[in-house]
């Protein structure tokens, strides 16, 4: 076979046939030390994600994301509207994150972590195979007739489905609202809040119709970090990998026969094991989400077959060639420094966080003004976060000044809990007890009598005559 030809599998993706219509993928049934390994890593990925939510401390919810009141609480600790630069810092550090993994151990993530692959493989296929069987069982179910067993299968699948993307829509909800304002939505009548209503019958849908029918095409269609692999990958990224040098020419397998060509036997179980149908010995393909099904599949046979083991294995394209690998690449080195200063950055910013920050500024656009009192004010802008799950009453006190005055507009400051409280203040100072025209001032922040800031600001004053 030419390179021309053995190529061409890449001019189109393996779920669409030369008149584009959709190619249906019946995975067989998979079993093998990865296959067991991402099931107890699913496991742990599947009790986070459900016990978030469900999760109290003190109270309050262990993660809560609340887009529209903007109130975040993450592992337990809360932030506010004003700490909204942490999760654009810590977007793009994932980001990076995501770019540097990608180039040293390929689309790991993918097969292992990604929602995605975990609910389709771990969860919705393994009801599939519970109900209809194995690949050519389904094969056969779709083919047969319709009976009352065949609409029994297909309907307690779907019910079941549609079930699991009912509760994954309202985890998702509860992340929003918490599981409270869940409760109560779900106790009242709909008519109530139609609404929350529509909002979650339609993420049902969507995640009904991902898992029981779009499945494989979310990743090699929709998703576009299969589609930047060959951007973030290079020949010493890791990634699962046919040895071909070690395989080919491939050749069926006879029993006491001395082997004089590869160590493939041809046997296509590592095609019929892939999720995306793909045949993993043509190559790093965009369509491959680097589950492992293949490499369980092969060792299977090799070990049948008394064959080494890991034809298919994690490794990069020098790495089968037999190259030197180098473990660290002018850009795998940029990617590092890059996630370093930004994880030190955001680690920094991270434990700056207080339960109350506050900001005095000199209001924009204003000078001093003199009273006819023979004293002179400076306005200011004040803003006052509560960062904690309690009202807080918060007092202002300049202290390095016994001749200042300050006064607050309006009445006392309680600020509601995660909530942000902005307002003005007015600093009176006699004129003969200015010295300076800037004249530095100390402010302390109390609540309930206890210190919690300290503030520094400049007074405006007019040029003391000689």
């Amino acid at each position: 076979m030419d390179k021309n030809t053995s190529e061409n599998f890449r001019d189109s993706i393996s779920t669409v046939n030369e008149k584009g219509k959709r190619i249906w993928v019946y995975p067989k049934k998979q079993k093998g030390k990865f296959y067991t390994e991402r099931t107890i890593v699913s496991f742990f990925l599947l009790f986070f994600l459900f016990a978030g939510p469900v999760i109290k401390i003190n109270g309050h919810p262990f993660m809560l994301l609340n887009f529209f009141e903007r109130k975040f609480i993450v592992f337990g600790l809360p932030f506010g509207p004003q700490d909204f630069y942490l999760f654009a810092l810590a977007a793009i550090t994932f980001i990076i994150f995501v770019v540097l993994f990608t180039a040293i151990y390929g689309r790991l993530f993918c097969g292992w972590i990604c929602p995605q692959t975990v609910f389709l493989e771990l969860v919705f296929r393994k009801i599939e195979y519970l109900i209809e069987g194995d690949a050519e069982q389904q094969k056969s179910l779709d083919k047969a007739p319709l009976t009352g067993s065949k609409f029994f299968k297909k309907s307690l699948k779907h019910l079941i489905f549609f079930s699991i993307a009912f509760l994954i829509a309202n985890t998702f909800i509860a992340y929003i609202i918490g599981t409270n304002e869940l409760s109560k939505l779900i106790s009242d009548t709909p008519v109530n809040h139609m609404s929350s209503f529509i909002a979650t019958i339609v993420f049902t849908g969507i995640f009904y119709f991902v898992f029981a029918r779009f499945r494989e095409q979310a990743c090699t269609i929709v998703c576009p970090y299969g589609r930047l692999q060959g951007v973030l990958l290079d020949p010493n990224s890791i990634v699962v990998a046919y040895d071909y040098i070690r395989g080919e020419p491939r050749g069926i397998f006879r029993k006491n026969e001395v082997r004089k060509i590869g160590d493939c036997i041809d046997c296509h179980l590592c095609v019929k094991v892939c999720p995306t149908g793909i045949d993993i010995r043509n190559g790093t393909q965009l369509e491959c989400v680097n589950c492992t099904s293949c490499i369980d599949a092969c060792n299977s046979i090799m070990a049948r077959v008394n064959l080494p083991k890991n034809l298919i294995r994690y490794d990069s394209l020098n790495g089968i060639k037999g190259l030197v690998k180098k473990k660290f690449t002018p850009r795998v080195i940029l990617y590092t420094i890059i996630l370093s200063i930004l994880l030190t950055v955001f680690l920094v910013l991270f434990s700056l966080h207080s339960d109350i920050s506050t900001s005095i500024l000199r209001t924009a656009g204003t000078l001093y003004q003199e009273l006819p009192d023979n004293r002179v004010s400076n306005l200011y802008s004040i803003k006052i976060a509560n960062n904690t799950f309690n009202d807080v009453p918060v007092r202002l006190k300049i202290t390095n000044n016994p001749d200042a005055e300050l006064t607050i507009a309006g009445k006392d400051i309680v600020i509601s809990a995660l909530s942000k409280y902005e307002g003005e203040l007015l600093v009176i100072i006699p004129k003969d007890k200015i010295k300076f025209i800037n004249t530095q001032l100390k402010i302390d922040v109390f609540s309930n009598d206890k210190k919690i800031e300290e503030l520094k600001t400049n007074f405006l004053g007019p040029k003391k005559s000689n």
